[in-house]
């Protein structure tokens, strides 16, 4: 399977970071025609801040 389409979510902040599971169900929930094919995890950090990014790989469902 082939991905169409790729959604980045980051946050650097600390309550940024803790919502951040519910951006990506919110961003989900108003693309139901997106099917998530494969997702990648990175976190990077230097001495003032620490970055959380969630990468969705996905395809949009063709249309009826």
């Amino acid at each position: 399977m082939q991905f169409t389409g790729v959604k980045v979510f980051s946050a650097t902040k600390a309550k940024e970071r803790e919502d951040l599971g519910e951006v990506i169900t919110r961003w989900l929930q108003s693309n139901p025609d997106v099917e998530v094919l494969d997702r990648d995890v990175r976190q990077s950090s230097d001495n003032e801040f620490h970055c959380l990014t969630i990468i969705l790989f996905y395809r949009r469902a063709p249309r009826a």
